[in-house]
């Protein structure tokens, strides 16, 4: 007989949402179709608002960053370039709000080689996970009221 254990990674993330002056969002391809805000895992030691700084850095290449807010927690599977789920990794997404007076772009990151701003109308378009999308359309990005 044989029997198939599944397990479920776990994970812990961190990102943001980056603003800049013109109001367009920074967004990050991962590995060959995927775009998404820029984050990944928090490093042992670290908080998540400095490894969503990191994982800015090593994604876009922005360093100038002021924090406006922490944003909620949200959870999702990893996904595949398709924009469905690869259920053998459940992340937490840990998120914050940045402004930015940088305008260019340039990951630093291998796997995530391509970067673009977007008008904030246009990210939901471009975002693949139907997740991100979701919790993008739900904030409130008033940058004026806060």
């Amino acid at each position: 007989m044989l029997y198939s254990v599944f397990l479920m990674l776990k994970t812990e993330s961190a990102g943001g949402i980056i603003i800049n002056a013109k109001g367009e969002v920074a967004l990050v391809k991962n590995g060959p179709d995927f775009w998404g805000f820029p984050k990944g895992h928090i490093d042992p030691g670290e908080d998540a608002l400095t490894a969503a700084k990191r994982e800015i850095l090593e994604e876009t290449g922005l360093s100038r960053l002021t924090l406006i807010r922490e944003l909620p927690v949200y959870e999702r599977y990893r996904g595949n370039a398709d924009g469905s789920d690869d259920t053998a990794e459940l992340k937490t997404i840990h998120m914050f709000l940045f402004t930015t007076d940088e305008e260019q772009l340039v990951p630093e990151d291998t796997g995530n080689p391509e970067a673009r701003w977007v008008k904030k109308d246009d990210v939901p378009t471009l975002l693949s996970h139907p997740k991100d999308r979701e919790f993008f359309s739900a904030l409130d990005l008033d940058l004026t009221s806060h």
